[in-house]
């Protein structure tokens, strides 16, 4: 699914000195960054050996008339870690099987999600926000700087960018954060496609983002196909697609002492999930797993240390899906020496404008 590289460097991202606290102005400004009022955004504190990182996803919604911004974010920290959570569904026999040899559907599990991502968010923040104009990189650059009315002091920018019904906001600085995206436009926050149309999107949905396993900060990119994913006929709201895996990720490296070597498709293959979580807004979950870890384990749905993704989804002005900004929040849940150092961390986005 992902043709994935990655580098054992810390994510790139360039501080910005913060300006002092008064220097933003408490009127309003009559403006939003990039003419939009909602976005989607993700954020992340990762780095090498810590055990203070931490991955926020949710949205901020701007104020022109009162130069204010709301932030609604599910937050997930490294040192409380949470466990996988079921969703209750199931995805019906049109897209999935109980046939473990199967080498065109997924197995029938319920799909799972990170904790706390089925409730509501539970870091609901207000701030003030200023637009301005800086150099970046030599170049001439919109930017948008908020202040958050946090008991420490927390300010961030980003770099807007305007596109076809869209607006993007690229990571600059973050008093708290490493790294982060965010896209927005007009349609309010509870519009969000149905499974059909995100797997009919016409356009290249591609990977970006920042990683932490095994003590270290890395990058992750390439192609999302999420084209190869299968509709399902009654569980609408869930696409599956069983991907043949030629790379090592499912082999003996990925924990598969006993089945990882096999060539047979099942067996290196990998389990995708994508699910919606409510009608209500943009959230999705992706869940995934190499087929060979429940077989090591004597099961047919993986309880080890799967994947899960929690997912907002991007649309734009015109109702259209544009893809998705994104976290992950594998915590390991076995009992073993130093667990956090085996959990999952990412900060991403799936979108067809990176």
């Amino acid at each position: 699914m992902f043709r994935i590289a990655r580098t054992l460097a810390l994510a790139f991202f360039m501080a910005v000195a913060a300006t002092a606290a008064t220097a933003l102005p408490a009127q309003a400004v009559a403006e939003l960054p990039g003419g939009k009022a909602n976005y989607v955004v993700s954020l992340g504190h990762m780095k090498d050996a810590a055990r203070n990182n931490w991955v926020r996803l949710g949205t901020y919604e701007f104020d022109a008339t009162a130069g204010t911004v709301s932030a609604r974010m599910y937050v997930w920290e490294h040192a409380t870690p949470k466990a996988r959570v079921g969703t209750g569904t199931v995805p019906d026999s049109s897209c999935t099987t109980t046939d473990p040899k199967s080498t065109t559907h997924v197995l029938a599990c319920e799909v799972k999600t990170a904790g706390g991502f089925t409730g509501s968010p539970t870091d609901l923040r207000t701030g003030i926000y200023t637009l301005q104009t800086d150099t970046i990189n030599g170049v001439s650059t919109p930017t948008v700087w908020i202040k958050w009315n946090t008991a420490t002091a927390w300010t961030e920018k980003w770099a807007v960018e305007t596109g076809s019904n869209l607006a993007r906001l690229s990571f600059v600085h973050n008093t708290k954060a490493t790294t982060g995206y965010g896209y927005g436009s007009n349609a309010a926050l509870t519009t969000r496609r149905a499974m059909s149309t995100v797997q009919a999107h016409p356009s290249t949905i591609r990977l970006q983002g920042t990683t932490w396993t095994a003590d270290k900060v890395g990058t992750t990119g390439g192609t999302f196909h999420h084209e190869n994913f299968r509709t399902c006929e009654t569980t609408t709201w869930c696409l599956t697609y069983l991907q043949p895996s030629s790379s090592t990720a499912c082999q003996k490296e990925g924990g598969c002492p006993n089945y990882g070597g096999g060539t047979a498709a099942n067996i290196s293959s990998i389990q995708y999930y994508i699910q919606k979580l409510a009608n209500t807004d943009r959230r999705d979950t992706l869940w995934h797993w190499c087929t060979c870890l429940p077989m090591e384990r004597n099961e047919r749905c993986y309880t080890g240390n799967s994947h899960v993704k929690p997912m907002y989804q991007i649309i734009d002005d015109t109702g259209t899906f544009r893809g998705w900004v994104g976290v992950e929040a594998s915590y390991y849940p076995g009992n073993i020496t130093d667990p956090r150092k085996s959990d999952m961390f990412q900060v991403f986005r799936l979108a067809d404008w990176t």
